[in-house]
């Protein structure tokens, strides 16, 4: 029998007051802009006035890798100012509706924002809860965002592309809670960053809920969808280890898969307890070109494992150099795209010592032979700590050699200065006092003076921001050539 029903007259006047009132303010308001928080190399990334608490992100996959996916974001978050208007980063999808607090809201679509009007002015301090029903697009260019696999989807977020996915506060320095509610055919497995909540099977749908115990930033979540299996093992201190492969590559894959547990030994030897509730590798047929340091679930190429020609020395290590972003990058994020030399330089240090320690491949000589391509790499993608925004279209052109080698040979430089028990005592503090937060290279320096006892200014100056490679402490016969440095992106 069909039923229907009139809302009451209170109700409906109640509605019509409320839809007026938001006609009028955003009458009063100028039109909607793409809003950012000036960060150097992405100025309209991230929005101002507000604090992002939590993400609840649910998509339903029906199991095209190519359709728009069905998604509801709620978003919590604390005005940090009074708001007329809130801002989102968001694109590649279509927004059906936004509520803010419960009530309809005016949305607009401006540039790469979801621009959102609520029906009644934030007041600073309030608590606000955004719900946006949309779609999430992995169509079109492969730019970050979703990354179709060989059998369905992953994310590759890094630098600016959550926001292709889901909307969000899409910048490093406004981490957040993150749960993950995933529906998908039965068949399909859904794993996301942090620890499974719960599976529930529906008809022929199965959802999965997921939830990390830590804040993480936007470009580091991470959800896979594909013919995978799961598979666990324990690490230290019971931490729990859960790999996601393609089903098909278990057991050729194992040999490398079972190097974990000893690689999370070797990290914590080095710079502490790890900072998470869990880790695990995820291995996906794409081809990108990269690894990424998703947040609990390091993303891999398959053809990383198994394609032939590449030494094992060579696979573990950039295993470890995954493994060593979740205290830097992870744990402690930038707090601008400009300090991303402090990811990557740290990523590429311990991805070195591993090389030097376990397989006998000397770090010295390769930090000779980064000093020098040095200056050849200053000149192409500017110094460690200023680099060059990327050409337009181009999104990850930041992640240039200099911000790898080019800034390991900074910590190399600054091991050689302060001496090797001051070096170890700063990795340690750094990754203890700015644990679950962004810091920024200001930070980095200060604490270096003040483990070391000395004022470092002067010789972060020069190797962080100069066009030219200084001289290297110990080693004043290496000299940079930048006629032999290869050409830079």
């Amino acid at each position: 029998m069909l039923h229907t029903s009139r809302p009451s007259g209170r109700r409906l006047r109640a509605g019509l007051l409320a839809a007026a009132s938001a006609a009028l303010i955003a009458a009063a308001l100028p039109a909607p802009a793409p809003l950012g928080i000036g960060d150097p190399l992405y100025p309209e990334l991230g929005n101002p006035g507000y604090d992002v608490l939590s993400y609840d992100i649910g998509l339903t996959y029906g199991g095209s890798n190519t359709k728009p996916l069905s998604a509801v974001t709620v978003i919590d978050a604390r005005a940090t100012e009074a708001l007329d208007r809130v801002n989102l980063d968001f694109t590649h999808g279509k927004v059906a509706s936004v509520e803010v607090n419960g009530a309809r809201a005016e949305f607009a679509t401006t540039g790469e924002d979801l621009v959102v009007t609520p029906a009644d002015p934030l007041p600073a301090g309030s608590i606000l809860r955004i719900t946006v029903h949309h779609t999430s697009d992995p169509g079109g260019s492969q730019a970050g965002g979703w990354v179709k696999t060989g059998d369905g989807l992953v994310m590759a977020n890094q630098a600016d592309a959550a926001h292709r996915v889901f909307p969000c506060n899409d910048h490093p320095s406004d981490k957040a809670f993150f749960t993950f509610r995933v529906t998908a055919p039965k068949g399909v497995t859904a794993v996301a960053n942090g620890l499974p909540q719960g599976r529930w099977t529906h008809g022929e749908q199965v959802t999965s809920t997921y939830r990390t115990m830590h804040p993480m930033a936007t470009e580091l979540a991470q959800v896979s969808l594909g013919r995978s299996v799961v598979l666990r093992r324990t690490g230290p201190h019971g931490l729990p280890v859960r790999d996601v492969v393609p089903a098909a590559d278990r057991t050729t894959l194992e040999p490398w898969l079972k190097k974990t547990p000893g690689q999370l030994a070797w990290m914590e030897s080095k710079v502490g307890r790890y900072p998470f509730e869990t880790y695990g590798v995820l291995i996906a047929d794409m081809d990108t070109g990269f690894e990424l340091e998703t947040q609990t679930l390091s993303l891999f190429e398959r053809s990383l494992f198994t394609q032939p020609g590449y030494p094992q020395w060579y696979v573990d290590s950039i295993m470890v150099h995954e493994l060593s972003h979740h205290w830097f990058g992870d744990s402690v994020s930038p707090h601008a795209w400009s300090d991303l030399w402090l990811n990557e330089g740290h990523a590429t240090w311990y991805e070195a010592l591993y090389a030097e320690e376990q397989a006998k491949q000397s770090m010295e000589r390769r930090m000779r032979n980064a000093y020098t391509y040095s200056d050849g790499w200053r000149a192409a993608g500017g110094p460690p700590a200023t680099p060059r925004r990327a050409a337009p279209g181009q999104q990850i052109g930041i992640f240039r050699p200099v911000v790898y080698d080019g800034s390991a040979l900074v910590l190399y430089a600054l091991r050689q200065e302060i001496g090797r028990s001051a070096f170890e005592q700063l990795e340690r503090a750094w990754v203890s006092e700015y644990r679950d937060s962004s810091a920024s290279t200001a930070d980095f320096t200060a604490l270096a003076s003040r483990v070391s006892g000395r004022d470092l200014s002067g010789f972060f100056r020069a190797w962080l921001y100069a066009k030219k490679t200084p001289p290297m402490p110990g080693h004043k016969d290496w000299r940079s050539d930048p006629v032999k440095a290869p050409r830079a992106g």
